[in-house]
């Protein structure tokens, strides 16, 4: 039930994972797992999931989409201003 929660949470509707575990009260790092079982959920269904990844908002280098949280440290410049990855559901098509 949980993850077709996440579903209607995230359709249309970009969110990072800190923001996702407010509006369901559970703790950010129970999130990743069931982040990736959705994931892999919706290549059978009518939706996807579109993961913009982390970014440093000092040099602008982009973190790889399987990171689902936000990384401590950017390895290109070692700044720390860093922005958390958004996760969305859309529909295919």
């Amino acid at each position: 039930m949980f993850r077709k929660e996440l579903i209607t949470l995230l359709f249309n509707n970009p969110l990072g994972i800190t923001d996702i575990a407010r509006q369901m009260e559970v703790p950010p790092g129970e999130l990743e797992e069931d982040i990736e079982h959705l994931l892999k959920s919706l290549k059978h269904s009518e939706y996807r999931l579109i993961i913009t990844p982390s970014e440093c908002r000092k040099c602008g280098f982009t973190f790889h989409k399987d990171k689902f949280h936000r990384p401590g440290k950017c390895p290109q410049c070692h700044g720390t201003w860093i922005s958390e990855p958004l996760f969305e559901v859309k529909e295919k098509g």
